[in-house]
């Protein structure tokens, strides 16, 4: 039996002819990838909120002039859209903090949105609203139908990248022009 290869902690490209209007030139941070299926969170399509907007409809009151809270939120895919991911530098842990990596953790607890509240974000963060799924097998079909290409998660990218500018910095990460190839799978 094939060993699946995780992808955690990856990110998946999406290629040119992706025609899934969700996630047509779409990045996408791979949280979890095994057996039973992956879940990832898109990272570079800004919603109309700000995190101190969303914040206030929760009711949370925020510090003045908090120019960490005036970032976008993000569709992070198209289910569970009324659900919260925070992915953030690993410099505090919160009630539900799950580490991905040595620089990324994710966090979906109402704790870490009451502390950027308080004056006291991750250093870090991007805020989702939503997750993107796959079930067994499903991501590594789309993978084989030349859907999507993956290359490893890079924090500059996640964190430091104007979300307009990620998907073309990720394709840069590959060293190839995206634009030359075909939307069919090739075989010598």
């Amino acid at each position: 039996m094939e060993t699946l290869e995780s992808l955690q902690n990856h990110f998946l490209i999406a290629m040119p002819t992706m025609d899934d209007p969700f996630f047509a030139r779409s990045v996408t941070y791979i949280c979890e990838h095994n057996k039973d299926g992956a879940m990832g969170l898109v990272i570079n399509q800004p919603v109309e909120l700000s995190v101190e907007d969303l914040l206030t409809k929760l009711e949370i009151v925020v510090p003045d002039n908090s120019p960490s809270l005036q970032r976008p939120v993000y569709s992070g895919g198209p289910l569970a859209q009324d659900r919260g991911f925070v992915l953030h530098s690993p410099d505090h842990d919160w009630r539900s903090s799950i580490k991905l990596s040595d620089e990324l953790s994710i966090t979906t607890s109402k704790d870490i949105l009451e502390a950027m509240g308080k004056g006291f974000p991750p250093e870090k963060f991007l805020m989702t609203l939503g997750y993107a799924g796959w079930d067994a097998g499903q991501l590594e079909e789309e993978l084989a139908s030349n859907s999507w290409l993956t290359i490893p998660a890079d924090p500059d990218i996640l964190f430091n990248t104007p979300s307009k500018e990620r998907w073309q910095k990720a394709v840069a990460k590959l060293g190839i022009d995206l634009w030359q190839l075909g939307p069919d799978v090739g075989h010598a």
